[in-house]
């Protein structure tokens, strides 16, 4: 256990669990916003149940990504002290304002929301959801402005060995930062539907459930989002991953497990194992064509291969090793992908069996359990992209400039590390159980508890204490 490799480790830890939720709030905040707003268009009080019940659910997702997200930037200083010297300058800005501006705007916002539901008008009250809604994107853009950074450096000088700006637009128009943002949103909107459809489903699991309706009409809504941001993610998953070709070959590569020049046209790699040692291709099973087409939107054109790029990569910058962990981004990839197409295909099916005439999704609990499990799915697959994204990317942490080696801060020990990695999975199990907890305690209340709720205090308020039956 090496210092480099536990404060990867550890990064990697607190970055997948605050991923969880980044999505997972920012989507269901985007269903949350429409839910209300169809009460407000339409005056139906099972719309204003739903955003109220999937609210509940999004407030703790808020909630437990407010914490992870401080545990991330804490062990920044911590373990990253030298990287956060080199991009102190050009992170500055977009992560001030991403405090000072986004966050700030989607707490206010949110509190509005959650504690003025009888004080204003429906309309000014939905505005407030969206305004959360649109600060938690806003958020995500300061964040990926940074990120884009270090995939595709641009707007900077080295100056006395550190990174400083000098354009700010040249940051904003970085191509790789609208891809990465479109992505990352079509992904969290995958991510809310899914989660909705899904829990909708395990209620309707049980045989016996009040109001089977509002979970029914909670799924339908789910499944649309799913399906039109199952769209929407495959098409910037495509953009974002045609861009690689030329501005991160060795990325590329990897995500295919090419380690020589394919021929032309070039054939995709369906499934691979890699002797990473030696370098080379131990298995795999090739489809002609299909990479060229992905590629190149054609059915020709070459790909070069690790080996080729590793050549071009140390001409450039120097002897080092700079093959990727092949193995671990060609599989995140395919994961990702997968899961992917698995909730396209899941949503368009689900929305064909639940038509009115029929509805046989609700017939068959085996449908059911599918649907319920794919709950799951979106968080698999964000975390996989996550991995191809960063593991890609090796051995920088700022592409072409700057390497892991040389951000790990200095003073840092194997002992304090691995105490560190320890007591934060302990905390991030905590957290987990926790809001799993929290979340199945919300779903067995039911959309009607505080209505219920506030009946029977209503009711108990109306018992006269000295009335003859009254202690009886």
């Amino acid at each position: 256990m090496s210092i480099v490799s536990l404060a990867r480790f550890q990064f990697a830890m607190t970055t997948i669990y605050h991923f969880f939720f980044v999505p997972f709030s920012i989507g269901l905040a985007v269903i949350v916003a429409v839910m209300e707003t169809a009460y407000v268009v339409t005056k139906k009080k099972e719309y204003l149940k739903m955003a109220k019940f999937w609210g509940n659910i999004f407030l703790l997702s808020f909630a437990v990504g407010v914490v992870t997200g401080i545990i991330q930037e804490f062990q920044f200083g911590m373990n990253w002290s030298d990287y956060s010297r080199f991009v102190g300058d050009i992170f500055g800005a977009p992560l001030a304002l991403e405090a000072l501006l986004a966050f700030f705007m989607e707490s206010t916002f949110l509190g509005l929301w959650i504690f003025t539901w009888e004080m204003v008008s429906p309309k000014l009250h939905v505005v407030f959801i969206w305004l959360v809604t649109f600060a938690s994107i806003l958020s995500a853009f300061w964040i990926l402005a940074a990120n884009s950074f270090m995939q595709h450096p641009v707007g900077y000088t080295i100056k006395n060995g550190h990174a400083v700006m000098t354009n700010f637009k040249a940051l904003l128009a970085n191509f790789q930062l609208w891809y990465e943002f479109s992505h990352v949103i079509a992904g969290a909107v995958v991510t809310g539907g899914a989660v909705v459809a899904g829990l909708a489903a395990f209620r309707l699991l049980k045989k016996k459930i009040k109001n089977p309706e509002f979970y029914k009409r909670s799924l339908k809504v789910g499944l649309i989002v799913t399906l039109f941001g199952s769209i929407a993610v495959i098409t910037a998953g495509d953009l974002q991953m045609k861009a690689l070709v030329n501005e991160q070959p060795m990325k590329f590569a990897a995500t295919e497990g090419i380690y020589k020049d394919t021929g032309d046209p070039a054939a995709w790699t369906l499934i691979a194992w890699a002797n990473e040692n030696q370098h080379k291709r131990i298995w795999g099973i090739d489809v002609p064509y299909v990479l060229s087409i992905l590629a190149y939107d054609k059915p020709s054109g070459a790909i070069k291969g690790l080996d080729s790029v590793n050549k071009q990569l140390v001409k450039k910058y120097g002897q080092r090793n700079y093959y990727p962990p092949v193995n671990a981004v060609f599989w995140s990839f395919r994961i990702m992908a997968g899961f992917g197409m698995l909730m396209l295909l899941v949503s368009l099916i689900g929305l064909i069996l639940i038509r009115k005439k029929r509805q046989l999704l609700y017939k068959q609990s085996w449908m059911l359990w599918i649907l319920g499990l794919c709950t799951f799915a979106p968080f698999l697959a964000n975390t996989a992209g996550w991995l191809v994204t960063e593991l890609g990317r090796y051995p920088w942490t700022v592409y072409g400039l700057f390497t892991i080696k040389q951000s790990v801060s200095p003073n840092v020990s194997v002992a304090s590390l691995l105490v560190s990695n320890i007591i934060y999975f302990l905390l991030f199990t905590g957290l987990a159980i926790t809001m799993v907890s929290l979340i199945v305690r919300e779903l067995r209340k039911g959309p009607d508890y505080d209505e219920d709720h506030s009946n029977k205090e209503q009711k108990d308020s109306e018992v006269d204490p000295f009335d003859k039956g009254a202690l009886e």
